[in-house]
Order: C-alpha cells, then sequence, then structure tokens
C-alpha cells in the first residue's frame, strides 16, 4: 500500500508563474483547498530550502499555528515542507507539450512507522487530503493562469 496521496491537474501558465505562487507562503490561502489554511503567515517573503515559515490554520473549527520548514527546492520545478509530524506536501511541476505545467501534489506520510502511519489513517486524513489536494489542484490552476494573464510573472498578487 502507498503511503502517498496525490494528484495532477494540467494549468495553462508557465512553471515560473506556478511556482511563484507555491514559493510566496503568503499565498498559501489564496489557494488552499482543504478550508484549513489561514491567512497569517510569519516568515520569508519566498521559501528556499531550509527556509521556516509559520501558518494559522484550523482542522475541525480548532484553531492551531503550525511551523513548517522547506526540505526539497529545486527552483520551478519542485518544492515541499514538513512540519514536527514529519509528513511532506509537496509540489512537482513538469511541463506540459504545447505550453503549461503540469503540477502534482502529494501529502507523503510514507516516513512514518506502522503505528503512525495507521494512526493517521485511521484520522482519515488520507481521504480528507485527496479531497483538499484535489480541490487546492482546482483553485491553483484558476489563479495561476488568471495571473499569467495579468503579466504576473511570479505568482504575486
Amino acid at each position: 500500500m502507498s503511503h502517498v496521496v496525490s494528484s495532477s491537474i494540467d494549468v495553462a501558465a508557465p512553471a515560473d508563474v506556478v511556482f511563484g505562487i507555491l514559493a510566496d507562503p503568503r499565498q498559501h490561502a489564496r489557494i488552499d483547498g482543504s478550508g484549513s489554511v489561514r491567512d497569517t503567515v510569519s516568515g520569508p517573503e519566498r521559501l528556499e530550502r531550509g527556509a521556516t515559515f509559520g501558518v494559522d490554520m484550523k482542522l475541525g473549527g480548532v484553531p492551531y499555528r503550525i511551523s513548517n520548514r522547506v526540505v526539497e527546492f529545486e527552483e520551478g520545478r519542485r518544492i515541499a515542507w514538513r512540519h514536527f509530524g514529519g509528513h511532506r506536501w509537496r509540489y512537482e511541476l513538469e511541463p506540459v507539450a504545447g505550453g503549461g505545467t503540469r503540477v502534482t501534489e502529494s501529502f507523503d506520510y510514507s516516513m512514518y512507522a506502522a503505528p503512525q502511519r495507521l494512526l493517521v489513517e485511521a484520522l482519515g486524513f488520507p481521504s480528507r487530503n485527496r479531497r483538499g489536494i484535489e480541490q487546492t489542484l482546482r483553485t491553483l490552476k484558476a489563479v495561476a493562469e488568471a495571473d499569467a494573464r495579468e503579466g504576473r510573472d511570479q505568482g504575486g498578487a
């Protein structure tokens, strides 16, 4: 059984526009499809490997703050972060024939030992996160395509 939940979407926007949105933590609430990311963010304006950023979140109506560290970074191609739990949120970008960018978002909890993985699954995070990923990708597509039409080369708001 895979312990990675992922989905992909094709976006009619260049990778630099899409990546600009993902690498700016202040834009994460703009694209969040899970309903858990709030607007308050601390950290750098642009992420890079090793950067940390904090985000106000909400789960089941309960607010909390989470700190994340960027653990994978390849400009224009891949970015991933994790928090104390160890699982990763990853975005991978690849060119699409004829223009545009295929974006794959994943929730990777494969690094957990069996008891932790079972707990993640018992709490319903894989299916909940799949729904959030799919909505986030649809929103990211709309936002990135609008930014590209408006000539925003770094996904800025």
